[in-house]
């Protein structure tokens, strides 16, 4: 985990999921657009960053216990979730565990350019781990988010591919539990109106994992479309989360 901005004795940790093939810097400089009293706190899945020698993880469930060991350390407070594509994956899927152990859980969840559980899955799954190395590199340049300089680099590519391929299976061979009980946490959704990849239907479609759903957020844009939208996503989500938070203190009022 990369804390750009400590801030001792923080009202609430929001914590940041990362994309596939991706990292912590697809939220550089987020840290100073939130509340001074909130820590911003992202993280990194193994085999990239500070954490490049350690091992890749290809599946959900592996993940979600990485990142679990990590974040309890850092739940002596309101703390908050925030994932993107496979990050928006790993932060519902985290939340669940959570809840199923009856521990400390999120006071709010970001769900970003990720489908629900509804719309993953079956005839519309894509097996973007098992195309080749130039379909794959053709297939993210369609999508966007990725330079042009890693995919086009034989050199790079070598060193960067395998942690897209990764990732991909990843979010490839998600199979999650369709059946599960509703999220206690208040939930948002947030999308691009354009994304090649989710449609605005699978986004809308998080209101039916949630007992208290607050909203779809669309955006101008792609699958990327937050890389445009970096003041108005962060007070979407501080508005979000403050509601979040009010709501609890009134039901306990």
């Amino acid at each position: 985990m990369t804390c750009p901005r400590p801030v001792p004795g923080a009202g609430l940790r929001l914590f940041l999921f990362h994309h596939a093939g991706g990292s912590h810097l697809l939220y550089k400089d987020w840290e100073y657009a939130f509340p001074a009293d909130w820590e911003v706190c992202l993280l990194d899945a193994p085999g990239r960053g500070r954490l490049h020698g350690v091992p890749l993880i290809d599946n959900s469930d592996g993940l979600v216990r990485f990142f679990t060991e990590e974040i309890l350390r850092w739940a002596d407070r309101p703390f908050a979730f925030f994932g993107h594509s496979m990050g928006a994956l790993v932060a519902y899927e985290l939340t669940r565990h959570l809840q199923a152990e009856g521990r400390a859980l999120p006071v709010w969840l970001g769900l970003s350019a990720c489908g629900a559980p509804r719309s993953a899955g079956g005839a519309t799954a894509r097996a973007r781990h098992l195309l080749t190395d130039s379909q794959l590199r053709e297939w993210l340049r369609s999508v966007g988010g990725t330079p042009d300089a890693l995919l086009d680099e034989d050199s790079l590519w070598r060193i960067f591919g395998p942690t897209f391929r990764n990732d991909f299976t990843l979010v490839d061979t998600w199979r999650p539990v369709l059946d599960a009980a509703p999220l206690h946490v208040p939930v948002s959704a947030f999308g691009g109106y354009n994304d090649p990849v989710v449609g605005r239907e699978c986004l809308a479609a998080w209101s039916e994992q949630a007992e208290h759903f607050l909203g779809l957020n669309m955006f101008a844009g792609g699958h990327f479309y937050l890389q445009d939208h970096h003041r108005a996503m962060t007070r979407r989500i501080t508005a979000a989360v403050s509601a979040a938070r009010r709501a609890a203190r009134e039901s306990i009022a």
